[in-house]
């Protein structure tokens, strides 16, 4: 009989393989010594157009990310593992159990991977820890600060999970940390804006910028940010 072996087994030493007999195996088994390897190969990556060993067409592969799991004992592992109840009857029986979960913490990693760009994350409204960030240009400006805190004070009742950058960092700092996190909507308050009673708003994941006036900000931010929510 001719064996092939996967290259990834070349220095894998005692294997476990089937004995011939239904739900039985060998292991502390050696190559070289208990067989010969006749060639070596790479079996088990699987490349675009391999035939499916079911119908013979050709495979075609996509991206794929991981967010849940299924698990399942069965009879066979239940009694070797000794997972045993009794049941009325007094008799002895295996356990048959399932386990399902969603890993939040990868759903989270997969929303980034699929939400970023060069700058950093775009979060989408729906699963963003923060609606809008409110960037206020200068924390020490008499005019700029207060503005800034009556400004995320309003969007925050106005029922909008608002974040307030306030830093004591240059803009530039400011502008790439808030792309970097990621928020939907930037507020930017600058001296110029503050005068003129306006608002640069900032959309993360286009790059669009918008000027709000004061008393509609609450309003234009709620028209787009609740309906992306469900």
């Amino acid at each position: 009989i001719r064996i092939v072996c996967d290259e990834s087994l070349k220095d894998a030493h005692s294997w476990a393989c089937g004995a011939n007999v239904d739900g039985y195996h060998y292991v502390g088994v050696e190559p070289g010594r208990d067989f010969a390897v006749d060639e070596w190969a790479d079996l088990i990556t699987v490349a675009e157009g391999d035939p499916c060993p079911k119908c013979g067409c050709g495979l075609h592969s996509a991206r794929g990310i991981e967010i849940s799991q299924v698990f399942q004992l069965g009879t066979k592992y239940s009694e070797a593992m000794g997972a045993t109840f009794m049941d009325e009857d007094g008799r002895e029986k295996p356990f048959l159990m399932g386990c399902y979960g969603i890993g939040v913490s990868r759903m989270v990693s997969a929303v980034v991977e699929q939400h970023n760009d060069e700058r950093g994350i775009c979060w989408p409204v729906c699963v963003a820890p923060y609606e809008v960030e409110v960037v206020a240009m200068n924390v020490n400006d008499d005019v700029v600060w207060p503005v800034a805190q009556k400004v995320t004070e309003e969007l925050a009742a106005a029922d909008l999970e608002v974040l307030l950058d306030d830093r004591k960092e240059r803009p530039g700092v400011k502008f790439a940390d808030a792309d970097l996190i990621g928020v939907p909507y930037q507020v930017i308050l600058g001296k110029k804006g503050v005068a003129n009673e306006t608002a640069e708003v900032k959309v993360r994941a286009t790059g669009e910028r918008f000027d709000v006036p004061f008393g509609e900000l609450a309003s234009w931010l709620g028209e787009r940010v609740v309906p992306a929510r469900a």
